[in-house]
């Protein structure tokens, strides 16, 4: 689709159009729920990711469980499965987001002109306080979302180190030795398939839509 044909199917140049206006508010609507829908799932996960934190040094600090690096390992890998989940899910978001704005810049002019595409910004700044500080800046909140998302998720990979090296330093029998070495590339490997698997095959389909369609008939004996 090129701009011609985008603009014959949307009415683009015609402020009259009722497939324009009604496009537009749709774009515009869908935009506000896609944003609302972004911080809502942001915030499940940072509780999941908390709770994972949570239990991860209740663990550590605890002196009667046994194999307590062992159960602080599974629960690192728990908890970066879900930071890399909620990593993935914040560029899903993101690119839905950006989907419906693009949109929206190319149905405004007829509707309510330039508005969203205007932006308006102080010429200069005031002071070094102001500039470096108290000023405002360019800057995607979502997009400091995602490093955020990215700092946590690599804290969860020094503690994984952390608790295999300690778990294996802490190791006697040859037995127990071999059976928690299984264990822990069992799980690694599980944890590293469940990433592999939400990267490569979470993604959203665009090829063509040829969904089966199935009528049931209701009535009245």
């Amino acid at each position: 689709m090129n701009q011609d044909d985008y603009n014959s199917n949307f009415g683009v140049k015609d402020k009259y159009s009722k497939t324009l206006k009604a496009a537009f508010n749709q774009v515009s609507d869908i935009r506000k729920f896609e944003i609302e829908l972004y911080w809502k799932r942001a915030t499940y996960f940072w509780a999941l990711i908390a709770v994972a934190f949570a239990g991860y040094f209740s663990i550590l600090s605890s002196e009667n469980i046994p194999s307590k690096f062992f159960l602080s390992f599974m629960v690192s890998c728990i908890g970066s499965v879900f930071t890399f989940a909620w990593f993935l899910s914040s560029r899903g978001s993101k690119y839905w987001q950006e989907n419906w704005e693009n949109h929206l810049d190319l149905l405004e002019d007829e509707i309510t002109g330039p508005l969203y595409k205007t932006l308006l910004e102080r010429p200069v700044h005031e002071n070094l306080a102001e500039k470096f500080i108290t000023g405002p800046m360019s800057i995607s909140v979502s997009k400091v979302n995602q490093w955020v998302c990215f700092f946590i998720l690599l804290i969860w990979v020094l503690l994984i180190s952390f608790s295999t090296y300690n778990s294996l330093c802490s190791l006697d029998l040859q037995l127990n030795k071999w059976f928690k070495i299984i264990m822990y590339i069992s799980i690694f490997i599980l944890t590293f398939l469940s990433c592999f698997m939400m990267l490569n095959y979470g993604k959203t389909h665009k090829k063509k839509h040829s969904p089966k369609v199935v009528v049931r008939e209701t009535e009245i004996e």
